[in-house]
């Protein structure tokens, strides 16, 4: 496993996304209200500065990201000249104050999922929810009582979704019907992480099915098969591995995110928020842009 980049280390970093198209790979820093973006070939590294916390992304049909910050589902449009254009296209309707968006990204059928959670993780309220933003507009909670939601992906068929909640409190990790029109069956338990080590934050789909997702404070990843079984664990050299993605020009890659914590020991100190690499011997899926109509 490498360092993407040496020297570089995000708060929150969050989100890997590849695009085949540019061939670039982008990704966020939450409380650093960044979009980042590596172009492969040259390595060339782009920042732009967000109006919010910034905490998922997907591609846009049209072009650029779609993105769920604090106060709602964003259409993102970074340019090379360092300017952004943030569009709103569905503001939400929190509960309560101190929410924001957290995990997000599209199905095979080019809708965008996206998670709320309440910032302070202290509190360990469940007033988070999973929501769905399509060509109808952004839906009601479809999903409620997640504390810190995470974990999204969706299987190669696109007909199961995997969905996490990685909170000390609740460690668990589900699969769902996912049908044609965007409602979800009932949430099934694929796994509970108490029983392992690390907590269940983002995820993955390689083209075999199998489910790949970061073990938050334990340094690994863990990926499991379709029906739950734990395959195998890839080490990372920081504690808190947030979440990780499948790209690079042949899709064998698997880039990893991470979160710098607020005292870092160990290795943490040096790499905490950086981002990983690694060749791990399975492939993953383009990621479907989202189509706003």
């Amino acid at each position: 496993m490498e360092l993407l980049l040496p020297q570089h280390q995000d708060q929150v970093g969050e989100s890997p996304l590849w695009s085949t198209a540019e061939q670039a790979l982008y990704w966020v820093d939450i409380e650093g209200h960044a979009l980042r973006r590596l172009r492969w070939a040259d390595r060339q590294l782009m920042s732009w500065t967000t109006p919010e916390r910034l905490a998922c992304i997907a591609l846009h049909a049209s072009g650029g990201l779609i993105a769920g910050m604090d106060t709602g589902i964003f259409h993102l449009q970074p340019a090379d000249d360092g300017t952004l254009v943030c569009t709103l296209i569905s503001a939400v309707q929190h509960p309560q104050a101190g929410m924001r968006f957290n995990d997000g990204r599209c199905d095979r059928q080019g809708r965008f999922w996206a998670g709320t959670m309440v910032r302070d993780m202290s509190l360990a309220q469940p007033a988070g929810g999973l929501y769905r933003q399509d060509a109808r507009g952004l839906s009601a909670p479809l999903i409620e009582g997640l504390v810190t939601q995470n974990g999204l992906a969706f299987s190669p068929d696109g007909a199961t979704m995997y969905l996490s909640d990685s909170h000390p409190s609740v460690q668990k990790i589900w699969s769902l019907d996912l049908h044609e029109d965007g409602s979800l069956g009932p949430c099934r338990l694929l796994v509970d992480m108490r029983e392992l080590p690390g907590r269940p934050d983002g995820a993955a789909i390689d083209t075999d099915g199998c489910y790949w997702i970061c073990a938050n404070d334990a340094g690994l990843v863990h990926r499991f098969t379709p029906s739950g079984v734990l395959d195998r664990s890839l080490a990372v050299p920081v504690s808190k591995p947030s979440m990780c993605s499948f790209g690079g020009p042949d899709m064998d890659l698997l880039f990893i995110t991470s979160i710098r914590p607020g005292q870092p020991q160990g290795n943490d100190t040096a790499h905490g928020g950086a981002v990983f690499v690694t060749r791990p011997g399975a492939q993953g899926l383009a990621e479907a842009p989202y189509q706003s109509a």
